[in-house]
């Protein structure tokens, strides 16, 4: 569980992957890898999301991946068979909490009031995504929650930019979540590899993630 968190926190950047078509998001995951980025949360959204991550364990043994908006029990068994190294949901979830703790896997689920961060710290969470960070209050909102909850790792998600993601950092974030902001949707579903991963090397470099 420690491993994890320290795997996280020196990961950064948690690209969220949600894309409809699995061909996008498997080519997405595998430029983002290409990058040098050391995680990957895969919603269970994506058509086969559970087989992809058993995929991409496989041939990116390096990178944590995780699983992200599981909510049921049925997509937590899936995705732990499939061997997620974490857990996240958008809020708590006793069906998702329940078999993940028990697994022993870091789960990490949404908050936006220091409420729900109390109660998911409290309650077994590794990690409290702090979701939407952007409308909950960006990093200002971060930096007060870090001040009443120092021990408590946060991962800001959700309107999080490359311009804003090194604010989120210094403010005591553990890592951050970004999806749409540092994913290429028109150049990937145009099929344009190269402008993707120019696109993709830019948004790290303005974070400044060394991109290989």
């Amino acid at each position: 569980m420690v491993a994890m968190i320290e795997k996280l926190r020196a990961a950064r950047i948690v690209p969220v992957i949600r894309y409809a078509d699995p061909a996008i998001a498997m080519k997405s995951c595998e430029l983002l890898a290409q990058a040098g980025i050391r995680a990957l949360e895969i919603t269970t959204t994506v058509p086969s999301a559970a087989e992809m991550i058993a995929d991409l364990k496989r041939r990116f043994p390096s990178v944590a991946t995780g699983a992200g908006t599981v909510f049921t029990e049925k997509q937590a068994g899936d995705v732990l068979k499939a061997g997620a190294d974490f857990v996240v949901s958008p809020c708590w979830s006793d069906e998702a909490a329940t078999p993940v703790l028990e697994a022993g896997i870091p789960y990490l689920p949404g908050a936006m009031t220091p409420g729900e961060v109390l109660h998911h710290s409290g309650a077994g969470a590794a990690v409290v995504k702090i979701f939407p960070a952007d409308a909950a209050g960006g990093s200002g909102f971060v930096k007060a929650l870090k001040s009443i909850f120092p021990d408590v790792p946060l991962m800001p998600t959700g309107g999080v930019t490359p311009g804003a993601a090194q604010f989120y950092l210094d403010a005591g974030a553990l890592c951050v979540g970004m999806g749409g902001n540092l994913l290429p949707a028109k150049a990937l579903e145009g099929g344009d590899v190269p402008l993707a991963r120019d696109q993709i090397n830019a948004a790290l470099k303005a974070v400044s993630f060394q991109t290989s």
